[in-house]
């Protein structure tokens, strides 16, 4: 049975070697062909031309491919335009912010100067109810608000606090000193 079989095999094994050496110098033809034909387009000898007859089955295929790079181009021309439309308004976008933050800027130093001078302002007329005799000073502040009259004894010197709260009403200088008292007591102590 043995002797049989090595026949088959040996003949296998022939057909075998045969298609390879075929398969190899396909192989090694093919290459330089490829080769020569890559160049020739490359140079222009072989031109590919627009006015050879396509197959009919292809005409369908070339028409949609054709379509889609229209619609491609229509989009990468519509994306340009978009790309600069966000770009132009980037721009103002940061024109405007650096305009909105000198003004900022300016507005931050109006209302600095503004809340100096109210402070100046206050301070000029603190200074001039202290250097009042106190008993003129206290018929003025008989007339102010309790709340009024409160700031402005907050910032004197104690001593002429103290003078003028001495000629005012009892219950004038009793409102005033209750709210000097709890300006203060809401103050977080943490």
């Amino acid at each position: 049975m043995s002797a049989s079989r090595k026949p088959k095999s040996v003949l296998i094994f022939a057909a075998a070697l045969l298609l390879a050496s075929g398969g190899v110098r396909i192989g090694v033809g093919l290459g330089p062909a490829i080769a020569f034909a890559e160049e020739q387009m490359e140079t222009g000898e072989i031109e590919q031309s627009e006015d050879q007859p396509q197959p009919p089955e292809i005409e369908p295929l070339l028409a949609a491919l054709q379509a889609r790079e229209s619609r491609v181009s229509e989009r990468e021309v519509a994306l340009e335009n978009r790309i600069f439309a966000l770009s132009a308004a980037e721009e103002e976008i940061t024109k405007r912010l650096a305009e909105l933050e000198t003004a900022e800027q300016s507005l931050t130093a109006a209302l600095s100067l503004s809340e100096t001078a109210n402070d100046d302002d206050i301070a000029r007329l603190t200074a001039v109810y202290e250097n009042m005799k106190p008993a003129d000073a206290a018929t003025l502040f008989e007339e102010m608000a309790p709340d009024f009259a409160s700031g402005f004894l907050v910032r004197m010197r104690p001593e002429s606090a103290a003078a003028i709260l001495a000629g005012l009403e009892p219950q004038t200088a009793y409102s005033i000193s209750v709210i000097i008292a709890g300006r203060n007591a809401n103050a977080p102590t943490e």
